[in-house]
């Protein structure tokens, strides 16, 4: 397709996420303002801050949480993601086998059971966020694909998976694309999930069990304060938190696009808190430790989300079992079927800006949605009169290894994790539990981790971190052209334990 047909197909596109922009939204609740103590802050309102709330409440009623959000509970990555809740703690289990060979069995064991563990709490709150154990599909694109979905069958059979390898007929079967030329079905440990409904339904959850939630509360600094850690905030004025509390979709004329559930209002009233113990779970955006600056950038992800397609359309594509799929580029692509028929359709084309730069403005990149216009074109044909509803991006935090890693600092009474890259759905449930092990001092199995106990490479200063990223991106996108190659620069990041992952 070409890009005049993209443009009209994503002419009339809301320049917002999908899953933010309707009316189940919630209402926003007040900043904090005045002092305030608690047992235990958590500074962060996505899924890792949520979760550790939730995990830290339930083990001790009695523990005084609180949470702060610069914006609203899953505005960010949690509200902006495609919904891939896998039982992967690694990015993947080749990621795995790589890094961490002498535990990725007991890191398989555990992931699996905190997939299990997302399930029965989704069952125990009631949350309504479309949980489905679907699993994924793994199709193969090149020719080149084919012998790694091979290799990856027989790594994901010696841990115990329940995988099965389709030839062109049989992913075509499944989902109808004539770009496929095999597959891999991974049977159970994937689920798909609305992200935005997961995160609210934790907030709900952490209320219940009284938690303190301050939302558009920013976090300015952070310092000891005798036994305690101080944590200085900034909240919203009223007025912005009120222009903010409706549904993107219905405040597209009184708000700034994007406004509602992705930008911070103006600070306001400031506020302080007074804990004994932090969780920090800021992820991608520019940490409050000076030390996570090393470790952590900011990479920019894009995405569209369809209208709903219409019976005709869904006969068209077959798609009846709902899996995840993804492609197994380098530059890969991820998509999804919504319960209300959409396609979400990501990736691709991951950016990273000089500086580990990040702002509202970076979210919409009107390049890279028409490629991924021009790539769901290509891969359905059969939809070539579909139109896009929603084009959004957001920021993803990775590192050098690619999956997350944790910390503590202020003599143990701080507790951070970072560096999901792009699969923080399900892994962030798993961290909350290692932060709460570690700010209780203790040793235990899940401190005693190597995944807990090392840290990743750090990447290196400006301009050779900008340098090295793009060129790496230019190296992959090389590779994908060339039957899979890998030029001598990406052989020398192998070799080196670097690289970027998209």
């Amino acid at each position: 397709m070409t890009p005049a047909h993209a443009g009209r197909a994503l002419a009339d596109a809301a320049p917002v996420p999908y899953w933010l922009d309707r009316r189940e939204r919630p209402d926003p609740l007040p900043p904090l303002t005045g002092a305030q103590t608690a047992d235990l802050l958590v500074i962060g309102g996505g899924y890792g801050g949520l979760w550790a709330a939730l995990e830290a409440k339930r083990a001790d009623p009695e523990r005084d949480v609180l949470l702060v959000d610069a914006g609203t509970c899953g505005w960010a990555a949690s509200g902006r993601n495609g919904g891939f809740c896998a039982a992967s703690l690694t990015h993947g289990l080749a990621n795995g086998v790589d890094r961490f060979p002498d535990e990725v069995g007991e890191l398989e064991r555990l992931g699996r059971e905190n997939l299990d563990a997302i399930a029965a709490t989704v069952a125990e709150f009631d949350i309504d966020c479309d949980f489905e154990r679907t699993g994924e599909l793994a199709v193969a694109v090149e020719p080149y694909q084919l012998d790694g979905l091979v290799a990856d069958a027989e790594l994901a059979r010696r841990y115990g998976h329940r995988v099965r390898l389709l030839d062109a007929a049989e992913v075509r079967a499944e989902v109808n694309s004539p770009t496929y030329l095999g597959g891999m079905v991974d049977a159970d440990r994937v689920a798909m999930v609305d992200p935005a409904k997961l995160a609210w339904g934790l907030r709900r959850a952490c209320l219940a069990l009284g938690v303190r939630v301050h939302e558009h509360t920013r976090v300015t600094g952070l310092r000891a304060d005798g036994v305690a850690l101080r944590a200085d905030t900034l909240g919203s004025d009223p007025a912005d938190l009120a222009r903010s509390a409706a549904p993107a979709g219905l405040a597209r004329s009184a708000a700034p696009a994007g406004l509602a559930g992705s930008a911070v209002a103006a600070p306001g009233r400031p506020g302080v808190v007074r804990a004994r113990r932090v969780v920090l779970a800021t992820n991608a955006f520019p940490p409050l430790l000076r030390r996570l600056r090393a470790y952590v950038v900011p990479v920019y992800d894009h995405v569209l989300m369809t209208e709903p397609l219409s019976p005709a359309q869904r006969d068209a594509i077959g798609w009846r079992n709902r899996q995840g799929l993804a492609d197994p580029g380098n530059q890969f692509h991820y998509y999804r079927i919504t319960r209300d028929g959409r396609i979400l359709f990501g990736g691709y084309d991951a950016v990273y800006h000089y500086g580990n730069r990040v702002a509202p403005k970076l979210e919409q990149r009107p390049a890279t949605f028409t490629t991924l216009a021009q790539h769901f074109f290509t891969t359905f044909p059969q939809l070539a009169d579909v139109r896009f509803s929603h084009r959004w991006g957001g920021v993803i935090d990775t590192c050098t290894r690619f999956c997350p890693f944790y910390g503590t600092a202020f003599g143990g009474r701080l507790a951070y994790a970072a560096g999901y890259t792009g699969l923080g759905v399900g892994a962030t449930r798993f961290s909350a539990r290692v932060l709460l092990d570690l700010l209780a001092g203790g040793n235990t199995p899940l401190t005693r981790l190597d995944l807990v106990r090392r840290k990743p490479l750090p990447f290196p200063p400006e301009p050779v971190r900008a340098v090295g990223i793009n060129l790496t991106r230019r190296s992959m996108a090389r590779a994908d052209a060339r039957g899979g190659r890998r030029d001598l620069w990406l052989r020398t990041l192998d070799r080196l334990g670097l690289g970027f992952d998209s």
